[in-house]
Order: structure tokens, then C-alpha cells, then sequence
């Protein structure tokens, strides 16, 4: 139960902070901040994974900013879809 508590945690920060950075922060709220930080996490390990990368697994400053990584890319897509 705390692990997943911890993985919604770490998911509103990534998203949150992905939401900072691509400017949508006013328009997402806390859940959508915990969806796209935990999706953006699988996204972001996808790419590194295809680079050759290897991402620490578990909770890290790598993870984490691999997470918001792949949130940023969630968002952009997300933003190319809805105007095409």
C-alpha cells in the first residue's frame, strides 16, 4: 500500500513538473498531473530503453527525471493531436 502511495506521489511530481514546463500547468489538475507522471515514466524508460540507456529502476533522480521526460513528450503529442 505505501509503495503504491509512494508511485502516486511520484507521479503528480513528475507530471506537475512537467506540466511547469511545458506550460499547461493551469489547465491539468491533480489527477491528470498523476496520469501523466506515471505514463511519462513508461514513455521516458521506452526511449532511454531504445537508446541503449539503462534507467535505475525504483525511485532516483534518474527515474525521476526520465519520468519528466517522458511527460514532456506526453504532453507535446497530447497538444500536436488535439490541434490536428
Amino acid at each position: 500500500m505505501i509503495t503504491f502511495i509512494a508511485w502516486l506521489i511520484f507521479g503528480a511530481l513528475a507530471g506537475w513538473v512537467a506540466s511547469i514546463l511545458t506550460g499547461k500547468n493551469r489547465r491539468m489538475g491533480p489527477v491528470a498531473n498523476i496520469v501523466v507522471g506515471i505514463l511519462g515514466a513508461f514513455i521516458g524508460a521506452g526511449i532511454m530503453n531504445t537508446l541503449g540507456i539503462a534507467v535505475p529502476e525504483g525511485f532516483s533522480v534518474m527515474g525521476f527525471l526520465v519520468a519528466v521526460g517522458g511527460a514532456v513528450v506526453m504532453i507535446g503529442a497530447m497538444g500536436l493531436i488535439r490541434r490536428g
